[in-house]
This record gives C-alpha cells, sequence and structure tokens, in this order.
C-alpha cells in the first residue's frame, strides 16, 4: 500500500484534495491512475475513495512552486468523474483556486507576513494567470475570521480575493471558438464562449424554462438532459474540438433575465447535472459575455452603474464578478476578471492508494 501527502480543503462551493504536483506521477495516464484510486472512481458512490459521489466534491487540485518569472506557483485542476474512469485536466475550477494560495502558504512555498498577502498563481490548464489576496493572522492562514458569506457555504469566513487575467481562449486559444457571436443548433440559438471556463449559452425560454427550476426537475426530465448533451456535442464538432462526451467541457448555461435585482441569471451544467449553486470559472464566463454586445447573454443582462461589480444569479444565491473589458464584437476583449471567495482547510495527512 502507498501514501501521499494531501490537504483536504473546501474552496469556494466545492471540497476535495489538494496534492504537491511533484508527488504523483509524471506521466499524465499513471498520474491519473493513481487519481481515480484515491478518489475512489469509477463508482457511484465513491465509497472507496475521497470523492463525495457529486461533481462538485469530486475534484482535485495539484500545485506546485513555479520557476515562472512573476509567479509563485503552478495550478493544475482535475475534474474525476465519478462512474467513469476519466480524468478531466481541460477545464478549470474557479472555486477550487480560492484553496490554491492558502495551500501554498500551508506549505510554505511562499513569503507571506501578517495580514493580506498577495500570491501569484499560473493556472496550467488554461495557460492564465490570477492574483490572489489571502489574509495571514498570528501566522497562519486565517480562514474562518471575516464577514464574508458566500451562498451555497454556511457562516462566513475570511475573504480572499481572485483576480484573474489572460483568461480568454483558455480551452481552445479564442474567445469565440466558432468564430461567431452566435450560431444555430437544432433549431436553438446560442453562444459559444471561453473566458474563464468554455461554455455554451442559450436562452433558458427556448427550453420552456424559467430560471426558477431546480436540480429535481431536471432529474425528472431525462429527454430535456438528452436534447442539452445532443447539442453540446454537436456545436463542439462545429468547433472543431472533436467527440466530448468523454469531456466536462463545454459546459451549458441555460440564461435569464434577473429576478432579484442582479445583471444576469444562470442555470449552470458540469454539463451532465445542474450545479446546486454556480462555478465561479462559469459566472466568469457569462458575465463576461453579458458585456459584449451580439451574444445571447447581451440580450438580458442588466449592466451595473459604472465601477460597480456584475451579480450572477444562481439557484442558492449570488455571486459578485469585477470585470474589466474593452472593444466589441469579436474584438472583445476581457482585460480583467475578479471575485471575492471563501476556503477553510478541513484535514491534513495522507491518503492511501
Amino acid at each position: 500500500m502507498k501514501k501521499i501527502a494531501c490537504i483536504y480543503m473546501r474552496g469556494g462551493t466545492s471540497k476535495g484534495p489538494f496534492f504537491d504536483l511533484r508527488d504523483l506521477p509524471k506521466d499524465p495516464n499513471e498520474r491519473d491512475k493513481v487519481l481515480l484510486r484515491l478518489m475512489g472512481s469509477p463508482h457511484k458512490n465513491q465509497v472507496d475513495g475521497l470523492g463525495g459521489a457529486k461533481t462538485v466534491t469530486s475534484k482535485v487540485v495539484m500545485v506546485q512552486p513555479s520557476q515562472r518569472e512573476n509567479i509563485d506557483v503552478d495550478y493544475l485542476f482535475a475534474q474525476v468523474f465519478i462512474s467513469d474512469a476519466i480524468v478531466d485536466t481541460k477545464p478549470t475550477c474557479g472555486n477550487m483556486m480560492s484553496g490554491v494560495a492558502p495551500f501554498a502558504i500551508e506549505k510554505e512555498w511562499v513569503d507571506y507576513k501578517e495580514g493580506d498577502n498577495k500570491v501569484r498563481v499560473y493556472n496550467i490548464n488554461t495557460d492564465s494567470t490570477a492574483e490572489m489576496i489571502v489574509n495571514v493572522q498570528d501566522g497562519k492562514v486565517n480562514y474562518t475570521e471575516g464577514d464574508l458569506k458566500i451562498d451555497g457555504v454556511p457562516g462566513t469566513g475570511s475573504p480572499i480575493l481572485m483576480n484573474l487575467s489572460n483568461i480568454a481562449g483558455g480551452a481552445t486559444g479564442t474567445l469565440f471558438p466558432t468564430g461567431k457571436l452566435k450560431d444555430h443548433v437544432q433549431g436553438i440559438e446560442l453562444t459559444m464562449f471561453d473566458a474563464g471556463n468554455l461554455m455554451i449559452h442559450m436562452r433558458a425560454k427556448d427550453f420552456g424554462l424559467t430560471g426558477d427550476e431546480k436540480g429535481d426537475y431536471f432529474m425528472d426530465r431525462p429527454q430535456l438532459m438528452e436534447k442539452l448533451e445532443s447539442i453540446r456535442r454537436e456545436i463542439a464538432r462545429n468547433a472543431a474540438m472533436g467527440d466530448v462526451s468523454k469531456s466536462v467541457i463545454p459546459k451549458i448555461g441555460l440564461l435569464c433575465p434577473p429576478s432579484k435585482g442582479g445583471s444576469i441569471r444562470s442555470m449552470y451544467f458540469t454539463p451532465s447535472t445542474y450545479h446546486p449553486t454556480h462555478a465561479v470559472s462559469g459566472a466568469v464566463c457569462v458575465t463576461a459575455a453579458s458585456k459584449c454586445q451580439g451574444t445571447i447573454a447581451s440580450e438580458m443582462v442588466n449592466h451595473p452603474s459604472d465601477g460597480a461589480d456584475y451579480i450572477l444569479e444562481h439557484q442558492s444565491g449570488s455571486m459578485p464578478i469585477k470585470l474589466i473589458t474593452k472593444d466589441e464584437g469579436l474584438d472583445f476583449q476581457i482585460l480583467l476578471a475578479g471575485t471575492y471567495r471563501t476556503a477553510r482547510k478541513l484535514m491534513e495527512g495522507f491518503v492511501y492508494y
């Protein structure tokens, strides 16, 4: 039996083990076999591993000190499938990323001081960078002493600021993978947008939805889920991505006008299940697309006053996103996207396999 050191953490509304990337096999295929064993996949309950039998609790973060200029640590995210022997490192996860800076400080890979500390992160998945601000008190990461409440997590915690840059085209190399602001697939108009995460944005009303539907609604409607998956696969082929049936990207967002004073409302699919809250990377993708005239998202957004955050509404609450962009149409650029999350260290030790 072998063992590997890990810190099990909640990051935003997700949780999973954080590893030193150097402790895992360098060969991606061998690394993925180890991750499947550690998480207990493939098995619907992941009973023989660390996975929590839900998409948001079957995630892995791998971090290492960086050799890149002006970067502190490199971050690699993996979505581990539950019932299939698949590890997908093409997407990223903004929620889990919120634990990267605390993990680096826990490992003493970066210099830190009392108060707020800046940690610069390179995201291997999307070839992007993030500047993270995390608080230290009494020589330790401050996880709980703070008044930031994020929807989907009980209680409050210390805010972790994440400023994301160079996020366009992380999965496909371009903001608009099909070269268009809108496409038509199977009678449905949509926008494919690659920023923070690769998503397909569609109008909820085109599927007879209001935006108030919950997870059970979709579990009870396999034909609707099959329709969404069929559209996802077809537009991915049109974007020269090939067969994405064994990949969690592109994700799906069914969009509506805001109903609770926010900027836009999104129902987020991961893609085979309905997310209980919303991915941070997906929130960045939706709100950024809403600022670009001609996209599906731009039709239903309520733009905030100058300098104010965009507020993405989701089934469990809302999420603020700060955006700096320029230009329009296919020349649209995202200069900065920022948001706040909380994280918490849950366990530190060894996992055996």
